[in-house]
């Protein structure tokens, strides 16, 4: 029979372990709420980052924080290439949607066979060993590497969420993405705010695939099932919702991690298509909590009154 300690372990490690699925959903979420593209060739800069800092450390042997910018950087060129000669492209021709969603799907596929070519399919880490030195608080193992991962997702949604609220060039990707034709008007660089919003998706990618690969092996397929989990949080955070997507990966994290009670760890992958599934078909527009009505409607009150 399970005891206390044994749930709070799994809640931290699963914890723990939504860190970098938190940064992957929050970037699929940007991308869609200001460029309204459901940008699946994240799956491929995803392995574009992590094979790079691959590189970076463990044949050029850089340190962490070198070969995390090297693969950051590698990861904002290739996303403003994408939009730059495809998006863009799509955009002056008025495509539709179908078009762009395709476009980075086949995006994705490609860059995956091509590392595998380059880099071969076996399994790599960007760590030595994904061993940390741990310690025991209050009964729950906690290693340097959880603190360290959970420290950095809160710094970087926290610089996330100043750049969008506190920021001009927040606000600019606020209004694109609630009227880029009125926008422009107001004389807004719609393309330089897409752009931006590209960077900031491509440094949450490479922050995620840094602490993943600290933590974990890589093959290059991997990123299309990591893929697949930042749809769901970002079905169930609500269509374009950053933060909400954040929170869903979390919770989503949680759940796989409290499911290893009833599920073998070899039948995980299920778990990620029946959430789909059920994501896709109960709540399409997201999770949304009903708000308490604060007074009555004026034309309520008024016919209250006569």
């Amino acid at each position: 029979m399970l005891d206390f300690q044994t749930l709070l372990q799994i809640f931290w490690t699963g914890l723990a372990n939504s860190t970098y699925a938190v940064l992957l959903a929050a970037a699929f979420a940007l991308v869609l709420k200001v460029v309204k593209v459901w940008n699946f060739a994240q799956a491929g800069l995803m392995g574009i980052a992590y094979y790079t800092m691959y590189l970076a450390i463990q044949k050029l042997g850089w340190p962490g924080y070198a070969a995390f910018a090297l693969g950051a950087a590698a990861a904002i060129a290739a996303a403003l290439a994408m939009e730059v000669y495809g998006l863009q492209t799509f955009r002056r021709r008025h495509s539709p949607p179908l078009t762009f969603f395709i476009f980075t799907l086949v995006l994705s596929e490609l860059v995956q066979y091509l590392l595998a070519m380059v880099a071969g399919t076996e399994p790599v880490s960007l760590a030595a060993t994904i061993m940390s030195a741990s310690y025991i608080v209050g009964g729950v193992v906690v290693s340097e590497w959880d603190l360290k991962a959970i420290a950095f997702t809160v710094v970087l949604m926290a610089l996330l969420f100043f750049v969008m609220k506190r920021t001009r060039h927040g606000q600019y990707m606020i209004a694109a993405a609630d009227n880029p034709h009125l926008s422009r008007l107001y004389g807004v660089n719609v393309r330089r705010v897409y752009a931006l919003t590209f960077v900031i998706a491509a440094v949450l990618i490479a922050a995620g695939m840094y602490l993943f690969g600290t933590r974990a092996s890589m093959v290059p397929n991997t990123p299309l099932e990591m893929m697949l989990f930042a749809v769901i949080a970002a079905l169930l955070g609500g269509m374009g919702n950053v933060f909400g997507a954040a929170i869903a990966a979390v919770f989503l994290g949680l759940l796989r991690a409290f499911s290893i009670l009833v599920i073998p760890s070899a039948w995980q992958s299920l778990i990620l298509y029946a959430l789909l599934f059920i994501t896709i078909l109960f709540f399409p527009q997201g999770v949304r909590l009903a708000r308490r009505r604060r007074g009555k409607p004026a034309a309520t009150s008024a016919a209250a009154g006569t």
